[in-house]
This record gives C-alpha cells, sequence and structure tokens, in this order.
C-alpha cells in the first residue's frame, strides 16, 4: 500500500491510502458539518482553476475533469468500505433520498450501488468512442450529456459520505481532504452547468455553504 498526492495543479494536497486493487485511470493530465467545512476548505484559487485555460479545448477540459473527479472519488471511498457496508447501508441514500439503481426500480446497498456506478463510469472511459485515447481524435457530438450523467451520479457518492459516514471522515481526520475535493467538484459543474440545482437538494445547505464566495 502506497500514499498518493493529489497534483500540485489543484493546489491542495491530500493524502489516500491506495489498495494495491483499486483502478485508477491516468488517461488524462447539516449545521455540524456545515461549520466543519467552512474551516476546512482551505484553498484559495480552487474557483480560478476550474475555469477553461485559454487555448484548451472544451471537451478535453471536460474529460480530465471527469476522469480526475471519478479517480479522487473512488480512492477516498475506498477508505470507507469496512464501515458503508450492506448491514450499515442497506440503501443508497442520503438522508430521506433514495438512489435506486439503472432504471429507477432496483434497490440495491449503498456499497453495492457505488460498486456498481464505478464499474459503468470506467467503462464510459474505457469506450473509446466516448473518451477518445489519442491526442487530436474528435470526442462524439454528445460528450457532454456523458460528461454530465458520470457527474451527476458522482454527487450521489458524496451526498451519501456527507450523510452517512461524515463523523467517520473527521474521526480519520480526513474531513478537510473531503471537503477541499468536494468544493471543486462543485465549483467545476457550477461553472460548465453540468448538474442540475434538483439533484443537489438533499444536501443543498451543505453546498450553498461551500459555494459561499
Amino acid at each position: 500500500m502506497g500514499l498518493l498526492l493529489l497534483n500540485s495543479s489543484n493546489n491542495c494536497q491530500r493524502r489516500t491510502v491506495l489498495p494495491p486493487t483499486e483502478r485508477i485511470h491516468h488517461r488524462y493530465d447539516e449545521s455540524k458539518i456545515r461549520e466543519l467545512v467552512t474551516v476546512t476548505i482551505g484553498c484559495d484559487n480552487l474557483r480560478e482553476a476550474v475555469k477553461l485555460p485559454p487555448g484548451v479545448d472544451i471537451n478535453e477540459w471536460l474529460a480530465m475533469n471527469t476522469v480526475d473527479f471519478y479517480n479522487q472519488i473512488s480512492l477516498f471511498y475506498a477508505n470507507l468500505k469496512e464501515f458503508c457496508t450492506p448491514t450499515t447501508c442497506p440503501v443508497m441514500n442520503a438522508g430521506r433520498y433514495e438512489y435506486r439503481w439503472a432504471d429507477g426500480t432496483t434497490m440495491v446497498s449503498a456499497p453495492e450501488y457505488v460498486e456498481r456506478l464505478m464499474n459503468w463510469i470506467e467503462t464510459q472511459i474505457d469506450n473509446e468512442h466516448i473518451f477518445p485515447k489519442k491526442t487530436g481524435e474528435p470526442f462524439p457530438p454528445n460528450f457532454e450529456d456523458f460528461v454530465k450523467r458520470i457527474l451527476r451520479k458522482l454527487f450521489r457518492v458524496y451526498a451519501h459520505i456527507y450523510h452517512s459516514h461524515f463523523p467517520k471522515i473527521v474521526t480519520l481526520n480526513e474531513q478537510a481532504h473531503l471537503n477541499t475535493c468536494f468544493h471543486r467538484y462543485l465549483l467545476f459543474v457550477s461553472e460548465f452547468q453540468l448538474v442540475d440545482k434538483e439533484e443537489m437538494v438533499p444536501i443543498q445547505k451543505l453546498v450553498e455553504t461551500i459555494l459561499k464566495p
């Protein structure tokens, strides 16, 4: 097992134990919680960092960041697997909001939902017709729709973690890491209007706290 540092371009360091079995894609270079979030965000220039750099193709930027967000949440959730089990989390939820798999009728436990989700996202990223592997290859015309769907579903993992596992995150002293990663995610999806506000209702007050100028 080793230590992983977040790319320095994000101006935030994070340390996460990386299990050998975890998959990483390198393709592209309520009140108490809100109080803790406010004092642990810690990065001053994330709002600028998520903006499209001059001369960079928008689809390339969306692709790079989508893969990065997938990597981040995959690694972070790996540290919670022993606490997020079918027994402790028989339903994938964020408080009273429940998330069902696929057609909206299949109820699965939180860990099974996350596992299915990560496998599904990995399949999308590995599909060269969606995420081209070679520089200069065109992205599909509806590429943004794929990105929106991936990022919308990743939000549900964040929502579940904050609702069900934040006390454990604090015990592990990983709240600053979680808050910073989520902060960057929120700034990015807000900058490019990739996730509807309705999707964020389960942790709306937390989102508003994090995005507060």
